[in-house]
C-alpha cells in the first residue's frame, strides 16, 4: 500500500485521496441500540441493501451456505427473484420480500439479523455481509471514480443517536471495522486523526 496523499478539510467535507467525506461522520454521535430498535433497519424502506458489482458473485456463490439460516418467506423470494435484483434506482440490491423486509433477515426474539452475517459467525463463510450494511449509518456514492461518504440520517435510528451521544461515540468510531475492511487501516488512521483535530479545534 501506497500512502495516502495529502488530504484537506473544507466546507464540512473531508477529503482523503479520491474519496469525499461528510464531516458529519467524524462530528455526530451514533451506536446501534438494536435492543430499541430491533434492526428496523433490515426490515423498514423500499429497497434492500445496496451491493456493489463485485458482490453479486459472491451473493450466488455463497447462498447455499446461507439458504439453511433464512425463512421460507426469505428463500421463496431468492427462488423467484434471484439472490439479488436490479431495484427501480437502476443499482442492484438484496431481494425483497413482498417489496417488504430484506429476504435475507431472520428474527429472534424480536430482532431481526441477518442469515449471512449468522453463518459468518459460524465460521462458514469468510463474507460478513454487504459492505453497505457493515457501513451503515454511513452510505456511499460513487462518481467518476470518487466515492462520497454521508451520513444516512433516517428517522429509525433514533435510539442510536441517544445511545452514541450517551456513550461519546462518533459515527467514524462505531462503523471502524467496516471502513477498515473497505478501505484499509491507513484510511481508517487518517480519518481518525482529522477527526481528533477537528473536535480540538471546536474545544
Amino acid at each position: 500500500m501506497g500512502r495516502q496523499k495529502k488530504k484537506q478539510a473544507y466546507s464540512g467535507i473531508i477529503e482523503i485521496d479520491d474519496k469525499l467525506i461528510s464531516a458529519d461522520i467524524t462530528d455526530e454521535l451514533f451506536a446501534c441500540d438494536i435492543a430499541k430498535c430491533k434492526g428496523a433497519c433490515c426490515v423498514e424502506g423500499d429497497l434492500g441493501a445496496p451491493l456493489e458489482k463485485e458482490e453479486l458473485q459472491i451473493m450466488d456463490e455463497i447462498y447455499e451456505t446461507v439458504e439453511p439460516y433464512m425463512r421460507p418467506e426469505g428463500k421463496k423470494a431468492v427462488k423467484a427473484q434471484g439472490t439479488y435484483v436490479r431495484d427501480f434506482t437502476g443499482n442492484f440490491s438484496t431481494t425483497l420480500i413482498e417489496g417488504k423486509e430484506c429476504a435475507y433477515v431472520t428474527f429472534k426474539n424480536g430482532i431481526a439479523l441477518c442469515a449471512i452475517e449468522q453463518a459468518y459467525y459460524d465460521g462458514k463463510l469468510e463474507f460478513q455481509k454487504p459492505i453497505s450494511c457493515h457501513l451503515y449509518p454511513i452510505r456511499i456514492s460513487s462518481f467518476k471514480e470518487v466515492d462520497r461518504l454521508n451520513y444516512d440520517r433516517w428517522d429509525i435510528c433514533s435510539a442510536a443517536c441517544n445511545k452514541g451521544e450517551r456513550e461519546g461515540i462518533p459515527v467514524y468510531e462505531f462503523v471502524k471495522n467496516a471502513l477498515i475492511r473497505k478501505y484499509g487501516e491507513e484510511f481508517y488512521e487518517v480519518l481518525a486523526a482529522i477527526a481528533k483535530r477537528r473536535e480540538q479545534e471546536e474545544m
